[in-house]
């Protein structure tokens, strides 16, 4: 699979469907390219896993060994209980459940960002305090992350 990239705006239709965009479907072009599992985001986004990506998330949440850390269980318990599988339709369309579009304050416009091994949804002005909200600038963090 090909690093996901780039950002998209769309509308969600009224039965909750978002049109991936064909770049980033091509992107995911492997076995089970049509499957993709939505779990709720960091700072009030939503994350798409396609499959490929979906079961590395699966094997790291395994090894948490969930019996032993409180934590552990509360992070996998509230990740998998809003969890959604879904498979794109014939028009490349994939539906988010209702209460997954309501965690991320979804309601028309949304824009896709595809980030590594993921796509991101966001309401547009839940994105725009997110990024206005960041003391830190993009030279800032890169050059405490890059070096």
């Amino acid at each position: 699979m090909t690093a996901l990239m780039g950002t998209f705006r769309y509308s969600i239709d009224h039965k909750g469907r978002i049109n991936i965009p064909a770049k980033l479907r091509a992107a995911t072009d492997l076995p089970g390219g049509d499957h993709y599992v939505v779990v709720r985001g960091f700072e009030g986004c939503l994350n798409v896993y396609p499959h490929a990506s979906w079961q590395k998330v699966e094997n790291k949440l395994f090894d948490l060994k969930t019996l032993s850390s409180e934590k552990a269980r509360f992070f996998v318990r509230t990740l998998l209980s809003n969890a959604s599988d879904t498979r794109l339709d014939k028009q490349g369309r994939i539906a988010i459940p209702q209460n997954l579009l309501d965690l991320a304050g979804i309601k028309k416009d949304v824009i896709i960002r595809g980030v590594l091994d993921k796509l991101e949804l966001w309401d547009p002005d839940r994105l725009a305090e997110y990024e206005s909200g960041k003391s830190d600038s993009y030279e800032d963090v890169a050059g405490e992350l890059l070096i």
